[in-house]
């Protein structure tokens, strides 16, 4: 019997696409590498108008997105309208569309996060540098530092502690966009934050990253520790998912000097390599094995 094929959605396989080919391998599922660049809408190709490489005049079984490849905004979005196709046209997709668009964008990410009453730290988002300028001025007065951060990015690339206004950048180093987060001190000397590492809302597994700077970020040379999240941080981790209505995240969490605990981040389309090394959760059959359980049997009954 021929074997149902997922799709693994990545431009770079490495590592994490090799563990997830593996798991899913685990399952009686095949598996092949896709490209978001190589998909197009293409109306021709009935009744689907979804063209995928690998998947001649059909449609994957289900898809597990482990990247968005970065380009122009025109880009960008057709690679999530290509997720949202899938996803309309009944495929599984893990994480999808919604759930990566929520997550990719900072400021989306920080408002949901407040709107469900989870704890973040005070955020700004704007285009005008005077207005950023006055967050910041402010701030500082308050003796906080600010953290300006893209608002698409991750692996700690690109971020600046600004602790007065001459510090603020204009606005075509920011891409015209102004991200601002109170900057939460965790210690001098002892910089460290969260990974928790939550699939189908629940932590599964969890690592503090020190850091040799403030950003604690394992791409930026963080040392990653074997942990036990107290219960309280887990419930944090998981009622940020569970706000952003997303299958599996990495949650990054900060405690600052006085004990109270911040959700910084949610990451959509997590590494896990690093805390991989820490844990004796296999992760990436952890994630198969949720997407199987809770995702593609919808889809089997959809074309059964």
């Amino acid at each position: 019997m021929k074997r149902r094929t997922i799709a693994i959605v990545t431009d770079d396989p490495g590592w994490h696409g090799a563990r997830l080919m593996a798991a899913l391998d685990a399952r009686g599922l095949a598996s092949v590498y896709v490209s978001l660049r190589q998909c197009r809408i293409d109306l021709d190709q009935a009744p689907h108008g979804i063209v995928v490489p690998g998947f001649k005049n059909a449609l994957p079984e289900g898809v597990i997105v482990r990247g968005v490849p970065g380009g122009t905004l025109e880009q960008v979005v057709l690679r999530l309208d290509v997720l949202h196709a899938l996803r309309d046209a009944g495929v599984p997709v893990y994480n999808d569309g919604r759930a990566i668009e929520r997550t990719v964008d900072k400021a989306m990410t920080s408002l949901a996060l407040r709107r469900a009453g989870v704890p973040t730290p005070p955020t700004w988002a704007a285009e005008s540098f005077e207005q950023a300028c006055a967050v910041a001025r402010r701030e500082c007065e308050l003796h906080h530092g600010v953290v300006l951060k893209p608002l698409f990015g991750s692996q700690g690339k690109n971020l600046r502690l600004v602790r007065s206004v001459a510090e603020m950048p204009d606005a075509m180093a920011q891409n015209g966009v102004y991200y601002l987060q109170r900057f939460i001190d965790s210690g001098a000397g002892d910089w460290h934050d969260w990974r928790l590492f939550v699939i189908a809302g629940r932590v599964r597994a969890a690592m503090i990253r020190r850091g040799a700077s403030w950003i604690s970020n394992v791409a930026q040379g963080a040392r990653c520790e074997a942990a036990v999240p107290p219960q309280p941080l887990a419930r944090l981790a998981e009622g940020a998912v569970c706000a952003l209505d997303i299958d599996y995240a990495g949650v990054d969490v900060i405690v600052d000097r006085a004990g109270e605990s911040f959700v910084i981040e949610v990451n959509g389309i997590p590494a896990w390599k690093g805390l991989q090394g820490v844990t004796d959760v296999d992760l990436a059959q952890a994630i198969v094995d949720d997407f199987v359980a809770r995702r593609l049997p919808r889809r089997l009954e959809a074309v059964g």
